[in-house]
């Protein structure tokens, strides 16, 4: 598993905008703590940092998935009562990434996680939409490849529709501009909170191969 990334690895990832554009030149290597450091704000998007490191290149398939039950728990937190069935598929995520699960119990536990997102778009309950909707598709990455394939685009795109059209209808019912707000600060700091956690996964993993 790599330990360094370079301009090369970035270049063959094929991502939407040139790693020269933010200062990574031809010649760049660097540890991934390193990276993390350097570029985490000055990517144009923050998720950009957590789109090229979780990868089987970087993360073990146990690790990816333990971090992406960790983000589904995050957004769990930020309503008051989250829906039981989303908090039953992180912990069914969680065994099935330690060999304690099944992935027919996964798949069902996913279902039902989902079916709470789809409960709180309905309702209009923006903030718990949005968490459900996280935790459902956060939690169903430990049932499907780790490589941020077209169809994990695909899925996350249409979780992320569903959230932001409750979010909607919720601000155009409240009209509460602060509500507005707040979300997007939210969606900020959870960024910043993920990238975070990876950079301690990575520092530790570190100082295991010294």
């Amino acid at each position: 598993m790599k330990t360094k990334i370079t301009y090369k690895d970035l270049k063959v990832m094929n991502p939407c905008y040139h790693p020269k554009d933010i200062g990574i030149k031809s010649n760049y290597s660097a540890t991934i703590p390193e990276f993390i450091k350097e570029y985490r704000n000055k990517v144009k998007n923050k998720e950009d940092i957590i789109w090229v490191l979780c990868r089987n290149d970087y993360m073990s398939e146990r690790d990816l998935r333990l971090f992406a039950v960790w983000c589904a728990r995050e957004a769990l937190k930020l309503i008051d009562k989250p829906d039981q069935r989303s908090i039953n598929a992180c912990d069914i995520a969680e065994k099935f990434a330690n060999g304690n699960a099944t992935s027919k119990e996964l798949a069902a536990a996913w279902a039902a996680a989902w079916d709470a997102a789809v409960a709180a778009s309905d309702a209009r309950d923006a903030r718990a939409a949005v968490a459900a909707s996280d935790a459902a598709w956060d939690a169903s990455d430990a049932a499907r490849d780790a490589a941020w394939d077209a169809a994990r685009d695909a899925a996350w795109d249409a979780a992320w529709a569903a959230a932001r059209a409750a979010r909607a209808a919720a601000a155009r019912d409240a009209r509460d501009a602060r509500a507005a707000a707040r979300d997007a600060r939210d969606a900020r700091d959870a960024r910043a909170a993920q990238i975070d956690k990876l950079l301690t996964y990575f520092i530790k993993k570190g100082e295991s191969y010294e």
